[in-house]
């Protein structure tokens, strides 16, 4: 590459710096970090150590926003001083380390840019994602399994901590549903790109004929969220069951009725944990996944209104697929929304879906337009 070329990158680099640093908005979130900085001296802060340890999380959030956004800006600078030097001095043996860091910088600025697409309320925060075994038999039940380890591998690949919830066997394989708790930075905003109904094409290992089989799976991802204005929680709207633990046996099995199952009664929500030893402890993550569940679906109650006010309002009935799995005859993964697909199915079943994520978050800007 050219020194002249050089320049040229640099330049049309810099305008996507300036363009994304307006999105950015570094004042503003300086101004948020002074802001958790001062709510953090406050002495009364660690009485509610949750709340504390949370507040703790978004201020290094924050911090870590504006020091990669600095240290960003850094690099533009020097790269500009040094394809001067370069151009004034002729020298043509720095072209190809320099292409080498544009080319750092500009994926970088790239990743920079994917990540205020993630711009929504609850983005930033920590997930569950509840997968249920839809139409299909036992196929059905292995498909859900599938994506269980799908998601695992995807989370642990990101730093994710991945926690399981609860897990409901199959009868002969798989397993009836699932839920996942996901922490780390924009977990939730990643992960709500998976929501929906996920659809699997192969030969089916579970009949002797092998005879092609179709498998469903509903994905659901739920904000995990302490407070929430839209959804309250009355007592008295909540019937409460405790049971043993299910499993497949072993020294580690529960021998004691810890698990427990909440009943949102005005909404008929059931929601279960089982993989804590305490039951207080079940108690607590489970009313953090029906206080998600309820508020996805307030959430999801403003959405569809504004696509009737825009006229764009589609029922979402378990047949409609987002994404389906090619397995038999050939092989491919193909998303029905962002018309994303790739051939190299089993990386993705492998957790290898951030190419789907980064789709359609550039997918779901052009929707809200």
């Amino acid at each position: 590459m050219t020194v002249q070329e050089l320049t040229t990158h640099l330049s049309s680099i810099h305008e996507r710096f300036t363009r994304i640093g307006s999105i950015f908005d570094l004042a503003e979130k300086q101004a948020r970090i002074n802001e958790l900085e001062e709510r953090s001296s406050d002495p009364e802060l660690w009485n509610d150590p949750r709340s504390a340890q949370e507040l703790m999380q978004r201020l290094t959030r924050l911090r870590e926003d504006v020091t990669q956004w600095a240290s960003l800006e850094h690099q533009l600078t020097s790269l500009d001083e040094l394809i001067t030097l370069a151009s004034e001095a002729d020298d043509h043996s720095l072209s190809e380390e320099l292409a080498s860091e544009l080319a750092a910088v500009s994926s970088e600025l790239e990743r920079r840019e994917l990540a205020l697409l993630l711009s929504g309320r609850y983005d930033e925060g920590d997930a569950f994602i509840a997968i249920q075994a839809g139409m299909g038999g036992t196929d059905a039940q292995d498909w859900a399994e599938m994506l269980l380890r799908m998601y695992t591998r995807w989370a642990e690949a990101r730093g994710f901590s991945v926690n399981l919830v609860e897990r409901s066997e199959g009868e002969e394989a798989g397993i009836k549903s699932a839920t996942l708790q996901v922490r780390g930075p924009y977990a939730y905003g990643y992960a709500r790109a998976e929501a929906g109904i996920h659809r699997l094409i192969r030969l089916s290992p579970f009949n002797a004929n092998h005879t092609r089989q179709t498998s469903f799976a509903r994905i659901e991802v739920i904000p995990e969220v302490d407070d929430a204005p839209e959804v309250v929680i009355l007592p008295d709207d909540l019937r409460t069951d405790v049971f043993r633990s299910g499993g497949k046996g072993g020294q580690g099995v529960n021998t004691t009725d810890s698990a427990v199952r909440l009943t949102h009664l005005p909404t008929g929500i059931v929601v279960t944990c089982q993989n804590e030893r305490s039951q207080l402890q079940n108690r607590e993550i489970a009313l953090r996944v029906l206080r998600g569940r309820l508020l996805e679906r307030e959430l999801q109650r403003q959405a569809e209104e504004r696509s009737r006010m825009r006229g764009a309002y589609r029922d979402a009935a378990f047949g409609s697929q987002m994404r389906t799995y090619y397995l038999h005859p050939s092989t491919l993964a193909k998303d029905h929304r962002t018309n994303y697909e790739t051939s190299n199915v089993y990386a993705v079943l492998d957790g290898q879906i951030d190419s789907f994520i980064e789709a359609f978050l550039r997918w779901s800007v052009t929707q809200e337009e």
